[in-house]
């Protein structure tokens, strides 16, 4: 019993070292060898190495550096058998010889972080299409297997290792360097990371299919990201804004189920559930945003939301909740990231804030075509028909709104509005 709680904790310091190095790894054996296909093959090789051998010689005092050094070998090895790339053999092989000590990667941490935020925005090339972006960065950076990912999104691993390799091709067609944007387009590419984490994190938030409201897994990982990101890029207060923005809404997950794993709706959750310390570090990040934002750094959509988001995170109650400020926010947001889904979010600050006409205004002036398919604009107006006392209304919305969504647990409470709805006083 002894041997086995052993390997169990060897194999969870393992997974742990792994999440927490592989986006390192890759991104320096990338640099090295400028190939991702290898870089990835060496980085599974050390992995290998290490579930073949800790167990039986126990971990390393420098986890990561062990994987480092056993990837170099195995690339200078590589390069070894393919003569044409003898120079690179010579570059990767100096200072390795069998007799080494492990390297102290802490020395080098500047240029390994390079390595990482090139790998970032490596998996978030335009190339590539959105759910292509998430998956490679999820791979790539968040160091989750095929597996873990499919699952995620719903999909069979086999379609998932297909649009993965696929991704990983079109990099490679279209030759990318592996090298940090600069300009105008960095800044253009800072935004397409932040939107591949911030899908990661909706996708995670409330399911878009299946069965659960939401997958912890993937709202974990996206916060890990935000924050990898936020460190890398210290001086972009938008990266800050995305870190709390998702800090601050991931501390609502403990109550935004019940024992039945069914959906509980912001009003109705136990705030006293609600994470302080995500709050607390949320909070924080907002506010080295806006230390930023006073030197003149622009801020943009995550600042905004994380400021609506903190707003809720200090509203001990609902009552407290201050919603002409929020709905004040959302006009801004209005103005500088406009699309229907804020207008959908603004009538439900509005509808708060000035009542559920003030609300239900803002949905009429939405273009015909808005939001086809979707349960949200439905679902949205069913909720401020029922505060008017429109009841009969609100429940063909509720209803109509479930026969869109594909989440079996948002289908359930949709329904379960649609009733108590029907079953109103009133209109």
């Amino acid at each position: 019993m002894a041997g086995t709680n052993a390997d169990s904790c060897t194999g969870e310091a393992i997974t742990a070292t792994w999440r927490a190095e592989s986006a390192r790894l890759v991104g320096a054996l990338t640099r090295m060898t400028r190939d991702l296909d290898l870089a990835e093959d060496l980085a599974q090789d050390a992995l290998v190495s290490a579930l073949e051998q800790w167990p039986g010689q126990g971990i390393p005092a420098n986890p990561g550096a062990w994987l480092m050094t056993i990837a170099k070998r195995r690339a200078v090895d590589a390069f070894r058998r393919a003569d044409s790339l003898r120079q690179k053999t010579e570059e990767l092989g100096r200072g390795l010889r069998e007799e080494d000590v492990v390297p102290d990667l802490s020395e080098q941490v500047d240029f390994i972080e390079d390595d990482v935020l090139r790998l970032i925005f490596l998996s978030c090339h335009p190339r590539l299409s959105p759910e292509s972006r998430a998956a490679l960065t999820l791979r790539l950076v968040g160091g989750l297997t095929t597996a873990e990912i499919a699952r995620g999104f719903l999909v069979a691993e086999s379609a998932m290792g297909q649009r993965i390799s696929r991704a990983k091709k079109t990099l490679s067609d279209a030759r990318v360097e592996f090298e940090l944007p600069v300009g105008e387009e960095r800044t253009a590419r800072l935004d397409d990371v932040m939107a591949v984490v911030y899908l990661v994190f909706n996708e995670g938030y409330t399911a878009t299919a299946g069965e659960d409201w939401m997958r912890p897994e993937l709202t974990n990982e996206a916060i890990r990201l935000a924050r990898m990101l936020a460190g890398l890029v210290p001086d972009e207060p938008e990266v800050h804004g995305l870190q709390a923005l998702l800090e601050l809404q991931a501390s609502r997950g403990p109550a935004r189920v019940d024992a039945l794993g069914r959906p509980v709706l912001l009003d109705d959750q136990d705030r006293s559930l609600w994470d302080e310390l995500l709050i607390r570090r949320g909070l924080e990040a907002l506010a080295r945003a806006e230390r930023l934002a006073s030197r003149g750094k622009a801020v943009g959509r995550y600042y905004l939301q994380a400021a609506i988001a903190s707003r809720h995170a200090r509203a001990a109650t609902p009552e407290e909740t201050d919603w002409r400020a929020i709905a004040h926010l959302y006009d801004v947001l209005a103005q500088a990231a406009p699309g229907p889904v804020v207008e959908i979010n603004r009538a439900v600050a509005r509808g708060r804030a000035l009542g559920p006409e003030a609300g239900l205004a803002v949905l009429d002036a939405l273009p015909d075509g808005a939001l086809t398919g979707s349960h949200l604009l439905p679902s949205v107006r069913g909720d401020l028909l029922a505060r008017s006392g429109r009841h009969a209304e609100a429940a063909a919305s509720f209803r109509e709104a479930a026969t869109l969504t594909r989440n079996e647990s948002e289908r359930s409470l949709l329904l379960g509005r649609a009733e108590e709805a029907a079953k109103a006083p009133g209109r």
